[in-house]
């Protein structure tokens, strides 16, 4: 890992098939603090990828303009990026967890606030 916080490409849940196994197996947890929830799975680690993968979604039902759900997704994904060594020091050279991050709210929210929600969250995911 490098000094400098990063969010590359093979950290982020691009394939179908994982985001099925997320979301559709029964085998997922989940965890609050508003307006951010986090549905998260373990799962055998794939050749090349990161130890942790996210998905960040901000319904259109919620923000109607894509510059409002992008730039939530921008602050989910700047303190993500910025607190992800909680989770990385966690996870088992053979394993790999499947973060996905879902805005409930229909308010913006100041970047400050998502990032402590952020921290909460990726805490909690760390112990258990």
């Amino acid at each position: 890992m490098s000094a400098a916080p990063t969010f590359r490409k093979r950290e982020r849940m691009v394939s179908n098939l994982l985001i099925e196994a997320l979301f559709d197996s029964g085998k997922s947890q989940s965890v609050s603090a508003f307006p951010l929830r986090a549905v998260y799975q373990t799962t055998n680690r794939r050749e090349g990828s990161a130890p942790v993968q996210v998905l960040i979604s901000v319904p259109k039902k919620r923000f109607h303009h894509a510059v409002d759900r992008n730039r939530i997704k921008r602050q989910v994904r700047e303190a993500y990026r910025h607190h992800k060594e909680l989770l990385w020091q966690q996870i088992p050279d053979d394993k790999m967890l499947l973060v996905g991050f879902i805005w409930l709210s229909d308010r913006h929210c100041p970047t400050i606030e998502v990032e402590k929600r952020i921290v909460s969250i990726l805490q909690k995911i760390a112990a258990r």
